[in-house]
């Protein structure tokens, strides 16, 4: 069927593309055509999969030559025809001629009003109507040069010369409208995983992965040759047997959170792939499970050999313990069934889609399997033991300490904000000893939700704010969406208590007083009402809230008790927040909520700060850990600042904990919503830097909206334009109301890389978070510019 892909004038094609086009339009339209070899505008919109569409209706009239209601294959042919051959003038009239509503020859302000409220819907972008007339009015008043009170031709074309890109795409040819299906013209390339780039950006993964292959190859030759007596498949099993010793302690090793965590801070770092360990837990479990099927097919053919000359059947052999195999009462062959079926069980349950489909929980009680499977191991092998004592007394070491740290203090969710797309904020009272770094993450448990269960979320607060630390939780599975619907329930007493309440009330008129004016003493929080950015501050506590580093980094505070009250953590209460008044919604309470904490547990993301040129890149909700490392990030170089006022950035103040000249902050969202989830504290960011430096920004922001219709889409032109043209007059963008411009569409990374490499800031590192799909095109990418890549794993 005749597809609208994306309505473009895209890359070039050669005339015998073009013709294969035709030649290819022709054979749909002829399946879709009736028998009077005609199409009407519900079957061009049934073709184009559309069900109302402003420019679908469009095309069809100006395809439908005849104005007869209906098109031709001899119309379709001649306009697409005149598309891919015609000059720019062609194509450009054919634009003017869409946006022309009425055939007049001028576009009018409601045409083109009509056209842009067309171009929003086709992006999935929604604003309000004043926004909408000021995209009208600025676009309209920029073209009608004359202001005759419409635009011509001349005028429309005068304007487009303004935006080099619009133009550009006009001189391309637009054979791909209508898409025909993918052809299979792939060029013969060197695959990634032979290319030099590949193996320096990989070196460390590639060389550890070798001396993990050599150290399983040399336990199976060296248990397989000291068994040689018992034949081939004895030897085939013991040396698998040997290479299951290893791998089922390694296996655990990679799991020590703690002290890789604490290797991460030393030279080591350089020298291990840690931040792989969750990849070389994967490989090393796969490897597991490839020991076992071996392990457990030698031994069966070993035991069919034997049972056709002994006195025990195959069976007896596999499931009873009367021949005597094994060191605990014969027991080798009935727990080795039963640890086959528990490492299967728990390999099925850890694959992708299981934990992606919003079914963690499957994954993580079968992994809970683990100890079970040591246990066995430990009665099924007679030398399993000397392999594990030593890692696993680590192992529960790091246990126990995560008990003791998740039970110390009390942990108090004070502050619940429900974002958009059903993302939650919690807000947790931060204790005093709890110390991490940016980007690190914790595992939480709220026995509210669920009495047992321990999750892993990014901290996306920063170090620097001391008095509470930040989650953003999406719901995207059975935990996270119970954690959502809880406090979407309407307010109960535990939610809202009348103490609180009772307290707000009684400081209300002293905040108004005493409100802040600096936007260094205040933290924004977003929250979704009425389809608006809401804005809550609160105000530090202590003599002098403007000082200090806490209240620098724009920290939340909490309300000092009164002298005859004992104190809240005396009554094991969560502390109260003060609130600057502000329009409070549904989506955005208090709470008292107990919790405990795990961590917490470093990632990649601690490379940054050592890093000359850092390009953060968070698809979706996987921007929290940068939320956390741009407020330290911010936070320091106002300290740079204040060190050196008169310059951007100080080359000679030798900073160790920080060698950063240049970040570049780039945000991938599907829609408009989501970027409610962060955008006060990108607005404070963008603050912080309210002046241009000499040298260029410190920090840049790059907003994407993939939803939004491409600036080579045609669709999409007059909206680009103007969204352009009012981010200049506002000096800031309509989508986020940030200073820096959403771009629509997805990034074009070989485009964007390629500007990186030539500010020559330093050596570039790129740090992402988010899909693992997008996660391989970046990295290929980062492989053929020579920049080092980082991922975040849980």
């Amino acid at each position: 069927m005749l597809m609208l892909s994306a309505v473009c004038f895209c890359s070039n094609m050669s005339s015998d593309d073009d013709t294969r086009w035709l030649e290819w339009v022709t054979k749909q339209f002829e399946s879709i055509a009736g028998e009077d070899k005609e199409i009407d505008l519900h079957e061009f919109k049934t073709a184009l999969k559309v069900k109302e569409s402003f420019f679908a209706e469009r095309f069809f009239a100006l395809f439908d030559s005849d104005q007869s209601g209906s098109i031709s294959l001899d119309e379709l042919l001649k306009a697409l025809n005149l598309l891919i051959h015609g000059t720019e003038t062609d194509k450009l009239r054919f634009l003017f001629q869409v946006y022309d509503v009425d055939g007049s020859g001028s576009i009018d302000p409601d045409e083109l009003k009509t056209v842009l409220k067309s171009c929003l819907q086709e992006s999935a972008i929604s604003l309000p109507e004043e926004k909408l007339e000021a995209l009208t009015l600025v676009l309209f008043e920029s073209a009608d040069q004359d202001n005759s009170g419409s635009i011509t031709f001349e005028e429309l074309k005068a304007e487009l010369e303004n935006f080099p890109e619009v133009m550009e795409n006009l001189t391309i040819s637009a054979a791909n409208w209508l898409k025909p299906p993918d052809v299979d013209q792939k060029k013969p390339q060197t695959h990634r995983y032979l290319t030099r780039a590949y193996w320096q950006n990989n070196s460390r993964k590639l060389l550890f992965l070798c001396v993990y292959a050599l150290l399983n190859l040399a336990l199976f030759v060296c248990a397989a040759l000291y068994h040689r007596y018992g034949g081939g498949w004895f030897m085939l099993a013991k040396g698998c047997g040997q290479c299951l010793n290893f791998n089922c302690t390694f296996v655990m090793v990679l799991m020590l959170r703690r002290c890789l965590t604490w290797i991460r801070a030393t030279w080591v770092v350089r020298v291990l792939p840690l931040d792989q360990n969750i990849l070389l837990h994967q490989i090393v479990g796969y490897a597991i499970l490839f020991f076992t099927v071996v392990h457990t097919a030698a031994h069966v053919v070993n035991f069919a050999r034997m049972s056709a000359s002994g006195d025990f059947s195959l069976w007896e052999y596999l499931f009873t313990t009367r021949p005597g195999v094994g060191w605990v009462k014969g027991t080798a062959s009935l727990t080795g069934v039963v640890l086959q079926l528990l490492i299967f069980l728990m390999v099925i349950c850890s694959s992708t889609f299981v934990r992606r489909s919003g079914h963690f929980e499957v994954f993580y009680w079968t992994h809970l399997s683990y100890i079970w499977v040591w246990i066995i191991l430990i009665i099924h092998c007679a030398n399993f033991w000397k392999w594990f004592v030593v890692p696993g007394l680590v192992f529960l070491l790091e246990k126990i300490v995560g008990i003791a740290v998740s039970r110390m203090g009390g942990l108090y969710i004070v502050e619940v904000n429900l974002l958009p797309s059903k993302v939650t904020h919690l807000v947790i009272r931060r204790p005093q000893f709890f110390h991490f770094k940016p980007g690190d993450y914790i595992y939480i448990n709220i026995p509210k939700i669920a009495k047992y269960e321990w999750h892993p979320f990014t901290i996306s607060s920063a170090p620097e704010q001391s008095d509470t630390m930040w989650l953003h939780v999406r719901s995207m599975g059975q935990w996270t969406n119970r954690l959502y619907e809880y406090f979407k329930q309407p307010e109960s007493q535990e939610l809202h208590p009348k103490r609180l309440t009772t307290s707000l009330r009684q400081h209300r008129q002293q905040e108004k007083d005493n409100m802040f004016n600096s936007s260094d003493s205040s933290r924004g929080v977003a929250s979704n009402e009425d389809d608006s950015i809401e804005l809550t501050s609160f105000r530090q506590n202590g003599p002098e809230s403007g000082a200090g580093p806490a209240s620098e980094s724009g920290s939340q505070g909490s309300l000092k008790p009164t002298p005859d009250e004992p104190g809240p953590a005396e009554r094991g209460e969560a502390l109260q927040l003060r609130e600057i008044p502000a329009k409070f919604g549904e989506n955005h309470r208090f709470c008292n909520i107990k919790c405990y904490v795990d961590g917490p547990y470093g990632t990649p993301t601690r490379q940054i700060f050592a890093s000359e040129h850092a390009v953060l890149i968070g698809a979706g909700i996987g921007i929290t850990p940068f939320a956390s490392i741009l407020q330290s990030i911010m936070y320091r170089y106002r300290m740079r600042k204040h060190h050196c006022p008169s310059h951007s950035w100080c080359e000679n103040i030798k900073d160790d904990d920080m060698k950063l000249r240049k970040v570049d902050f780039i945000w991938i969202n599907r829609d408009q919503k989501a970027f409610e989830w962060f955008v006060s504290l990108l607005t404070k960011l963008e603050l912080e830097q309210a002046d241009e430096e000499p040298e260029g920004r410190f920090l840049e922001m790059h907003m994407y909206m993939t939803s939004a219709l491409s600036k080579n889409d045609m669709k999409a032109i007059g909206l680009q334009m103007a969204l352009d043209l009012l981010a200049k007059k506002e000096k800031k963008d309509s989508i986020t109301g940030l200073k820096t411009r959403t771009q629509p569409g997805r990034p074009r990374w070989e485009k964007v890389f390629q500007k990186l490499s030539e500010e020559n800031k330093g050596k570039v590192h790129v740090f992402y978070c988010g899909a693992p799909s997008l996660a391989k095109a970046i990295k290929a990418q980062c492989e053929n510019f020579g920049f080092k890549f980082y991922k975040e794993n849980f």
